[in-house]
């Protein structure tokens, strides 16, 4: 199947394999942003509770098994754990059409290890962090044919709702997207949580306190969205005055080796990630 077909067919289907939360995040920006109706998503799931309920809330199409979903799609998302992978794929590989399009959401398994589970497709890897669900994502993206442009271009397009497309070449760089801003997502998050507790012990209000985090956070990644000429070095330095309250408090995180915990948080992520690489 050419990918111009898939492209002037107004009618082409994206069917996603898995219907857990990455999937709904998919469907809902897919329909609200007008890149596809609900009738151009199809969805198939081993169990059929969260079948139905993203057909009540999407109205999008159900299929009775993955090899209806293979058989009726243009495109296939594979949105299932990287343990379940295996499992999910094997007994249907023979039902994939030559040269279509399969995408994989799966962290930790690498393309090569994908096409000798499923050959003769147009396999890419694509990796959203949770951001994505309200068009801020950072989305990985990573094609096995390098030389498949209009692939690329294609996903690109697919996908432009959930935020800003990286494609890259290597896999290597793939995977440093992904625990910077996948796995990066939850460090942020994490790094929130201590701000709030800190500042909910001082008297304030949980709700006083989220609020603070989260506008402090916010505005900082705002200032330096719209400073692109300016380094974090120096934003940090128009910050802090020298011998003032932030001075002192930057020195306490440097010599408490806070970057150093950071690194060991991305490093442990990556190893991880390697460990998963091998159940395939």
């Amino acid at each position: 199947m050419s990918l111009s077909h898939i492209i002037q067919n107004p009618n082409h289907k994206i069917g996603f394999l898995g219907a857990g939360n990455m999937t709904t995040v998919f469907l809902r920006r897919l329909i609200e942003s007008n890149t596809l109706t609900p009738k151009q998503i199809m969805v198939s799931n081993r169990t059929d509770g969260k079948l139905q309920k993203l057909k009540s809330t999407y109205d999008i199409l159900i299929a009775n098994t993955n090899e209806q979903l293979v058989d009726e799609c243009d495109v296939v998302i594979i949105a299932v754990k990287p343990q379940d992978f295996n499992e999910a794929l094997e007994p249907i590989a023979s039902s994939f059409k030559p040269d279509q399009i399969v995408i994989s959401l799966a962290a930790g398994l690498a393309l090569n290890s994908l096409y000798k589970i499923v050959p003769n497709v147009r396999w890419a890897r694509v990796m959203p962090n949770t951001p994505s669900r309200i068009g801020h994502g950072v989305i990985g993206l990573c094609t096995r044919d390098k030389k498949d442009v209009g692939l690329e271009e294609y996903i690109k397009s697919l996908l432009a709702s959930l935020g800003t497309i990286i494609s890259v070449e290597s896999e290597e760089d793939f995977n440093t997207i992904m625990i910077s801003s996948s796995s990066g997502t939850g460090f942020v998050f994490e790094l929130m949580s201590y701000w709030q507790e800190w500042i909910e012990e001082r008297g304030f209000t949980a709700e006083e306190a989220r609020q603070i985090t989260v506008e402090t956070f916010f505005g900082a990644s705002l200032l330096a969205q719209q400073s692109p000429n300016i380094s974090f070095v120096e934003l940090v330095s128009a910050v802090a005055s020298k011998k003032g309250v932030t001075a002192a408090g930057l020195d306490s995180m440097r010599e408490t080796e806070v970057e150093r915990a950071l690194r060991i948080s991305f490093e442990k992520a990556w190893i991880r990630n390697q460990e998963i690489a091998k159940l395939v």
